[in-house]
């Protein structure tokens, strides 16, 4: 399955088509195939950002490429999506953890408490202790 790597421009959504690259002692700027894999000093970029790219003054472009297109999700793609659907499908909730047995349980409280009040269980309302 080929892995989809988005273009390098802030909030671009689009899928990744050619990478660019700078060299700097020649002032050019080449725009090839996308890259195997994403390398720090280079960017990926979509169509539509690969056909607008304009370099700084007195550089060069190269292109590499004479015609961008978006990549079409291949049969591998598709076979990879549909697998992985079926595998979350097949997955069965966690099986709850074992309880634990109850250490010496203290002696039950007869007073209840509500906050920084504690009622005192024995004397009625209205009773003077």
């Amino acid at each position: 399955m080929r892995s989809v790597r988005q273009c390098s421009r802030t909030a671009c959504p689009h899928a990744a088509v050619a990478t660019l690259t700078y060299v700097y002692a020649d002032s050019t700027a080449v725009l090839g195939p996308l890259a195997q894999l994403a390398e720090p000093h280079s960017y990926d970029l979509c169509v539509e950002h690969a056909d607008r790219l304009t370099a700084p003054r007195g550089w060069e472009v190269v292109r590499l490429l004479p015609e961008l297109q978006a990549a079409a999700p291949s049969h591998d793609d598709l076979v990879a999506l549909a697998e992985a659907v079926r595998e979350a499908g097949r997955r069965r909730a966690p099986e709850p953890a074992p309880a634990l047995a109850p250490a010496a349980t203290p002696a039950p409280d007869t007073s209840r408490r509500r906050g920084h009040l504690r009622v005192v269980p024995g004397a009625a309302q209205g009773e003077q202790p």
